[in-house]
């Protein structure tokens, strides 16, 4: 059972704010440097998916976060297609500390923004002639837990 000292304390704890401004498009890039051949032949391809994240500063609790989808399908060394999206969004951001800011822009905005990056993959592979390409949801939270660890390990390392 909560007491009154807790419910001061939640009540008095800031509550941070996350709202959508604008959803773009920002790059989209896409090659298909053996067709027409490619075709005609029988495939079993490989895929590799890259994702990358970066956010900007543009006004006082405004903030540009950018989702790189890079997609890559290979039939043993020879590239299929490869495609490339830059999927941004304009966030309204407030009420969060410095601790867990960059946590919110490498979380929070990715899960927003990767259903659209992955809407613009399956349509321009499809335009470009191949089978529908569906993305399998991204969990952005490890992602980020896994950078996080890798760039405490790198900062150990520096300074023995």
């Amino acid at each position: 059972m909560a007491t009154n000292d807790t419910l001061e304390a939640a009540e008095q704890a800031p509550v941070g704010q996350l709202g959508i401004q604008k959803l773009y498009v920002k790059d989209l890039s896409f090659e298909a440097p053996n067709a027409p051949k490619i075709f005609t032949e029988q495939l079993s391809p490989s895929l590799d998916v890259q994702l990358a994240n970066a956010a900007v500063t543009l006004a006082e609790n405004v903030h540009e976060v950018v989702l790189t989808v890079t997609c890559t399908v290979k039939q043993d060394d020879r590239v299929v297609y490869l495609v490339e999206v830059q999927q941004a969004g304009i966030f309204n951001i407030s009420g969060f500390n410095e601790q867990t800011l960059p946590m919110v822009l490498g979380t929070a905005c990715p899960n927003i923004l990767f259903p659209y990056a992955r809407e613009v993959v399956s349509d321009i592979v499809t335009k470009g002639g191949f089978p529908q390409l569906l993305l399998s949801p991204v969990n952005f939270d490890i992602l980020y837990q896994q950078e996080m660890q890798r760039r405490q390990a790198a900062e150990g390392q520096a300074t023995h």
